[in-house]
């Protein structure tokens, strides 16, 4: 069984985040982190004086675009590297349309979820009444 994702809470007053939190919010290694980071000029987080790697989150973007070309579309490193020269932007907007859609339906699913419980109080209410 694959490791599971723990999506990043991205905090407004957050400027960096850490590769093993990258890592988790994609559910990959971090040793594939560090072996994108190679691959792929897009993907260039700061590093301390110690060597530390700190993820900004327009480079949590850049992953993102990488991982969907090689994890979700299942195009080999070559393959990724050319679409990110020749259409980048138009992957970048693309993930970030799949990105909106998701949170889209969670928030319908919560809303669908209200809508339940209001209507079950309003039959209980109705039923009181009519006693």
């Amino acid at each position: 069984m694959g490791k599971r994702k723990k999506p990043i809470q991205f905090d407004e007053k957050r400027l960096y985040y850490s590769i093993q939190e990258v890592a988790d919010h994609f559910a990959v290694n971090v040793s594939l982190l560090r072996f994108w980071e190679k691959e792929f000029d897009n993907i260039r987080p700061k590093k301390t004086a110690g060597g530390t790697r700190q993820f900004t989150r327009d480079d949590i973007r850049e992953v993102e675009i990488v991982y969907h070309l090689v994890k979700e579309k299942g195009m080999t490193l070559e393959g990724a590297r050319q679409t990110l020269k020749s259409k980048k932007d138009d992957e970048a907007k693309r993930v970030e349309v799949v990105s909106r859609l998701v949170e889209i339906k969670k928030e319908l699913l919560l809303l669908e979820e209200e809508f339940a419980q209001l209507h079950e109080q309003q039959k209980y209410a109705k039923k009181a009444t009519e006693e």
